[in-house]
C-alpha cells in the first residue's frame, strides 16, 4: 500500500465491537455475521474517527500490481508490506483477494496472538468456525489456523466474532496477473448458457441431465435373448474331425443369443465368448475345404436373420431441429464388435468354393432379399458398406433374384423420391446399380431404358442430391456409353429437373453435364444444343459466382470447345448477351478473366459471326427505350379496352347493345359471356354428332358382315 496512505488503525477489541477489513475484491460481498455487529463496529470506528477509507483511485486499481507500488512499502512497518516482500514476517496477515467470499469467523473462547506484539497484528482470527474452511487458510496462519505474529507469541482471549474478506480458493492470480472477476459472477458469453444455480461445476460430465441436450445412443432396437448365459466351447483343431460339424452347430446355436450393448458391463464374460464363437466360424470356412454341409445352410442363414433383421427407426433428435443428414453425425451401432463379424462370416459362407446356390435358394429368398434391403436405412456407413457388398454377391450368385433385386431396389428409389426424400442407403445402392448397368448386354433392353427415364432422372429432384450424387451420375453416364441415343432423353431430363434457387444443386448439375459431354456424340449434341445452351447462359450469368464459375469452366474441355467450334452459328448468339453483360457488370472478379477467355475462344473461332452478334446486341441496347415504350403503350390501350368493356357491360338489354341501327355490330363488341356460352353450346354439338358416327359404321359393319355370312 503507498505512502501517501494512512495506515489502518487497530480498532480495539471489546465485547461489543467488530472489525471488518478492508480488501481490493469488493464485488458481491456476502457478510454472513448479523447485520447488529457490522452495524456496531462501523459506528465505534466512525465516533472515533478511526474508519480506513481507502482513496477512489485505490478503489478502482483493482487490477494493479503489488509489486508495483513504492519500494518504501517493502521496508514499512506497519504491517501492510506487499505479498512479495523479502520479509515474511513483515508482511500484513491480510491478503488481498480475487474473490469477494466473506466468512465470518466465530472465534469466542479460542486463543489469540497478544495484540501487543507487533505492528502486523491486525485482530484477524486463529480459526474459522466452519470445518471445512481449514484446509482454504493461508499459510502464514498458524497450523490450526491461528494468525502467526512476528515475534511468535500467542496468548488466550475470548473476543467477538470478527467478520473478514478471505479470498476464495482458486482465484489468487500471480503478482503481475490482472484481476478477473469470480467465475459465478462473470456474465455468460454469446450463445452460453448461464450456470448460475451449479456453481463451481467445470466438468461437461458433471452437468446435471436435466441441462444437457439428449442424445440418442443407439440407431436400431434389437430383440434382447432371455437367456444368455454362454460356456466357452473348444476350438475347432481340440475335437476330431467327425464331431467338428456337431460343434459348429453348437457354436450357430450360441451366436444366436443377442445380448444389449447399451449396457456396456452387462453380460462381458457372455458377449466374448461369443465373439470368439464367431471368429472361429469365420476362421474354419475361410480355411477349410469341403466343410459345408446341407444342414448348414438354413441354420447359417437363420444365424444371420437373428443377429441383422431388426426395426431401424428414422434417425431424429431428441430436441431440438428435425435431423439433418448433411449437418447432424450419424449414431454408430453399438452392437457393431458383433455384427461385423456376423457380416464377414456370412460373406465367407457364401463366396465360399464349397457354397451351393441350388440348395441356399431354399432359404435366401424374396422376403430375405426385402429384409436385407431394409437394413439399408440404418446410420452406421460400416453397416451399409457390409450389406452393399452382401447384396452384390447375392445378385451375382442367385440368377433367379436378379430381376427381383432390381425391382426391389427402383421401390425404394420410388418411395424416396415421391413420399419420405429420407433413406440412408441411396448411396450404396446406386452403387450396387453401376455395377449391374456396367454388365447390361447390348442392345439394352426396354426395362432397362424404362429405368434410366423414370427412375434414376427423377433421383435429381430430392433436396439431400449431395448424398448420393457422384453415384447418381456414374450411374447415368454408364447407360450413355451402352446407348448414346439416350443423350437427348437424359440431357432433357436433367433440364427438367433443373435447380431455380438452389445454387448448391445447380454446381452439382453443371458436373453432372459435363461428365455428359465426355461421352456425348456429336449427333446427339446437335438434338440438344439450344436447350442445353440456353440453360448455360442463365448459370453464366448467375450472381453466384460458384456457378457461374463453374459452367464457364466448361470452355477449359477441349472437347466442349471442339463441339462448340463445330456449331457456334447456334451457340454464339444464345451465350453472347450473358459473356458481354458480366464481362463488366459482374462483381466477382475471377468471372471477368473467365468471361474474357470465352469471349476470345468465340472470336478466333468466326470473327464476322462475332461482329454481327455485337452489332445486333448494341441496336438492342440502343432501341430498348424505344421497345419498353410501345410495350407500355400497348398495355395501356388494353386496359382502356377493358375499362370500356366493363362500363358497356352494365347495360341489360343485350340486342340493343348488339345492334346500330338493324345490323350486327363487330364481333368484337359481342358480349364475352354469350360468346363464350355459344362457344360451349358448338362443342357439346361437335362432341355429340362424333360420338353418333362410329355407331352408325358400327352398325353398317355388323350388317355387312351378317350378309357375308
Amino acid at each position: 500500500m503507498p505512502d501517501s496512505l494512512p495506515r489502518p488503525p487497530k480498532i480495539p477489541m471489546t465485547s461489543s465491537s467488530c472489525v471488518c477489513v478492508w480488501t481490493r475484491g469488493w464485488a458481491s460481498l456476502r457478510f454472513t455475521a448479523s447485520p447488529c455487529q457490522v452495524y456496531q463496529s462501523l459506528a465505534m470506528a466512525q465516533s472515533a474517527n478511526k474508519l480506513f477509507t481507502p482513496p477512489r483511485s485505490q478503489q478502482l486499481a483493482r487490477g494493479k500490481d503489488a509489486s508495483k507500488s513504492s519500494k518504501k512499502n517493502k521496508d514499512s512497518k506497519d504491517g501492510t508490506s506487499s505479498p512479495s516482500s523479502r520479509d515474511s514476517s513483515n508482511q500484513s496477515p491480510v491478503l488481498t483477494p480475487t474473490s469477494s467470499s466473506t466468512t465470518l469467523n466465530d472465534i469466542r473462547n479460542k486463543p489469540l496472538p497478544p495484540n501487543t506484539t507487533g505492528h502486523g497484528d491486525h485482530g484477524l482470527p486463529t480459526q474459522p468456525s466452519n470445518p471445512g474452511q481449514q484446509g482454504n487458510v493461508p499459510d502464514r496462519f498458524g497450523p490450526m489456523g491461528g494468525a502467526s505474529s512476528p515475534n511468535g507469541g500467542n496468548a488466550n482471549a475470548r473476543l467477538p466474532p470478527t467478520v473478514v474478506i478471505s479470498p476464495t480458493p482458486g482465484h489468487i492470480p500471480p503478482p503481475g496477473a490482472a484481476e478477473t472477476m469470480p467465475h459465478d459472477l462473470a456474465p455468460p458469453k454469446a450463445g452460453q448458457k448461464s450456470l448460475m444455480i451449479h456453481r463451481g461445476i467445470d466438468n461437461r460430465d458433471a452437468i446435471p441431465e436435466g441441462l444437457r441436450t439428449p442424445k440418442r445412443q443407439h440407431s436400431s432396437r434389437f430383440d434382447i435373448s432371455a437367456h444368455r448365459e454362454l460356456e466357452k466351447l473348444p476350438g475347432f483343431h481340440e475335437v476330431p474331425p467327425n464331431r467338428r460339424q456337431e460343434l459348429f452347430m453348437q457354436k450357430i446355436d450360441q451366436c444366436n443369443v443377442i445380448f444389449d450393448f447399451n449396457d456396456a458391463s452387462g453380460d462381458m464374460k457372455a458377449k466374448e465368448i461369443k465373439r470368439l464363437a464367431l471368429h472361429e466360424l469365420l476362421d474354419y470356412v475361410a480355411n477349410n475345404r469341403q466343410v459345408i454341409t446341407e444342414p448348414m445352410y438354413p441354420r447359417v442363414v437363420d444365424m444371420f436373420a437373428k443377429n441383422l433383421f431388426r426395426p431401424i427407426p428414422p434417425p431424429m433428435n431428441p430436441q431440438g431441429e428435425a435431423f439433418d443428414p448433411e449437418e447432424d453425425e450419424p449414431v454408430l451401432e453399438v452392437a457393431w464388435p458383433h455384427i461385423q463379424v456376423v457380416y464377414e462370416f456370412f460373406l465367407r459362407f457364401i463366396e465360399s468354393q464349397d457354397f451351393n446356390t441350388n440348395i441356399a435358394k431354399a432359404y435366401i429368398d424374396h422376403s430375405f432379399v426385402l429384409q436385407l434391403l431394409d437394413l439399408f436405412d440404418s446410420e452406421d456407413p460400416r453397416e451399409r458398406d457390409f450389406l452393399k457388398t452382401t447384396l452384390h454377391r447375392i445378385y451375382g450368385k442367385f440368377l433367379n433374384l436378379r430381376s427381383f433385386i432390381r425391382r426391389s431396389i427402383n421401390n425404394v428409389f420410388f418411395q424416396f423420391t415421391y413420399e419420405t426424400e429420407r433413406f440412408n442407403g441411396i448411396a450404396e445402392l446406386l452403387e450396387i446399380l453401376g455395377s449391374i448397368i456396367n454388365g447390361f448386354a447390348l442392345p439394352l433392353k426396354e426395362e432397362h431404358k424404362i429405368f434410366l427415364t423414370r427412375v434414376l432422372l427423377p433421383l435429381h429432384k430430392p433436396k439431400s442430391l449431395s448424398m448420393y450424387h457422384p453415384q447418381l451420375a456414374y450411374c447415368i453416364v454408364q447407360f450413355l456409353e451402352k446407348d448414346a441415343s439416350l443423350t437427348e432423353d437424359v440431357v432433357l431430363g436433367l433440364l427438367r429437373y433443373w435447380p431455380k434457387v438452389n445454387s448448391t444443386k445447380e454446381v452439382m448439375f453443371l458436373n453432372e453435364v459435363e461428365d455428359i459431354f465426355e461421352v456425348m456424340d456429336p449427333a446427339e449434341f446437335a438434338k440438344v444444343q439450344e436447350p442445353l445452351f440456353h440453360q448455360l447462359a442463365k448459370s453464366v450469368a448467375s450472381p453466384h459466382f460458384q456457378v457461374a464459375e463453374r459452367a464457364l469452366y466448361f470452355w477449359n474441355n477441349e472437347y466442349f470447345c471442339n463441339l462448340v467450334s463445330d456449331n457456334v452459328e447456334i451457340i454464339l448468339p444464345i451465350m453472347f448477351a450473358p459473356l458481354y453483360e458480366n464481362s463488366k457488370g459482374h462483381w466477382n472478379r475471377t468471372i471477368h478473366g473467365m468471361v474474357y477467355n470465352a469471349m476470345k475462344l468465340f472470336m478466333e473461332i468466326n470473327p464476322q459471326l462475332f461482329d454481327d452478334c455485337s452489332h445486333d446486341y448494341t441496336e438492342q441496347q440502343n432501341s430498348a427505350a424505344e421497345r419498353e415504350a410501345l410495350r407500355e403503350r400497348k398495355w395501356a390501350a388494353l386496359a382502356e379496352k377493358a375499362e370500356q368493356r366493363r362500363l358497356s357491360g352494365g347495360l341489360a338489354d343485350a340486342p340493343a347493345r348488339l345492334q346500330v341501327g338493324g345490323v350486327l355490330s363487330r364481333v368484337d363488341e359481342v358480349d364475352p359471356v354469350t360468346e363464350d356460352n355459344q362457344k360451349r353450346l358448338d362443342s357439346l354439338k361437335l362432341q355429340d354428332i362424333s360420338s353418333r358416327r362410329p355407331g352408325g359404321h358400327e352398325r353398317q359393319n355388323s350388317q355387312s358382315s351378317a350378309r357375308s355370312r
